[in-house]
């Protein structure tokens, strides 16, 4: 059996963001720990996958917006594998609701998921990824908070919990910055996502979207999964409390 040299908890990673940076990581030596909410076919369907390549792959359900699942999938992470070197925080998801039309669960739901639930994992994470030799925290954002014009869906409640998502992986950076932990955030901004996972961008609204974006084009999973597997490699080690966009030019 190969030695594990990389464990991995990857959240929302039955699709889409979270399933191409582990297909990216994968492979001997890497140990994942594969999150999703509540698609146990298509999380199971990635492990396969990655098994294949040679990884070492647990899996668990569950809704992070239950403060106990936060603390259990970095602890079932630590007793499968023998610690935890990455956390990437991807699950979320978005719901283009006005705020003036928004509910109390529209407005308190991804608070509790997005930025509580990372939250809660980064507390739990942290004495595992001081102990790491190479500890690292990437946390997927959005360009909800950041983009406010004409033609661009705003999605007010999803992007409060992605600003505040940002402000705590600022405030992660700044307390592990003496152990050699790093945290920062990957800002996407349209991307196209696996047939049959978006509720928010559907075909309709495609071409619209696509007019808004300076490149003409929706983003790939991939092309974010690259920058999120660059920041969590040994060569990423001075880049800290950063926010990095990948959105075409979208501004």
């Amino acid at each position: 059996m190969t030695e594990i040299t990389r464990r991995v908890l990857i959240t929302g990673a039955a699709s889409g963001i979270g399933a191409a940076t582990a297909r990216r990581l994968a492979g001997p030596g890497t140990a994942l720990l594969l999150h999703t909410r509540g698609n146990a076919d298509r999380l199971e369907a990635v492990a396969g996958e990655l098994r294949d390549k040679g990884s070492v792959v647990e899996t668990m359900l569950g809704d992070l917006a239950d403060a106990a699942l936060p603390g259990a999938l970095v602890g079932r992470t630590a007793e499968a594998f023998g610690g935890l070197d990455a956390l990437v925080a991807n699950a979320g998801w978005a719901r283009n609701v006005p705020l003036l039309e928004s509910t109390m669960e529209h407005l308190e739901a991804p608070v509790d998921a997005i930025a509580r639930g990372f939250a809660l994992m980064a507390q739990a994470a942290a004495p595992h990824l001081k102990a790491s030799a190479c500890g690292r925290v990437v946390a997927v954002s959005a360009f909800g908070p950041h983009v406010y014009r004409p033609g661009v869906m705003t999605f007010p409640g999803t992007a409060a919990a992605k600003a505040a998502l940002e402000t705590h992986v600022r405030s992660l950076a700044f307390e592990l910055a003496a152990d050699g932990v790093t945290a920062n955030a990957v800002v996407p901004g349209f991307i196209q996502k696996d047939p049959g996972t978006s509720r928010a961008v559907t075909v309709d609204k495609a071409a619209q979207v696509t007019a808004q974006i300076p490149m003409g084009r929706l983003g790939s999973p991939d092309e974010v999964a690259a920058v999120i597997v660059f920041l969590l490699s040994p060569e990423a080690g001075y880049v800290t409390g950063q926010c990095i966009h990948v959105n075409g030019g979208l501004v």
